[in-house]
């Protein structure tokens, strides 16, 4: 069945394929490489993935 989740990828990435893309699900994100859509998707709760986009944004990592 082919994956029916709408991915996105950042406008900074200009069309190329070597960065990530995210889904959203109901009460998560699912993360994958754009590079290698086929492979494992990884998930993350809504919470997770607020805490790292928020220590992106003040570039805590």
């Amino acid at each position: 069945m082919p994956d029916q989740r709408v991915w996105r990828k950042s406008s900074y990435s200009g069309g190329r394929e070597n960065c990530i893309e995210v889904a959203d699900l109901p009460d998560a994100s699912a993360i994958r490489d754009s590079k290698r859509p086929d492979a494992a998707v990884l998930v993350f709760s809504t919470a997770e993935w607020s805490a790292f986009l928020l220590a992106m944004r003040e570039t805590r990592l």
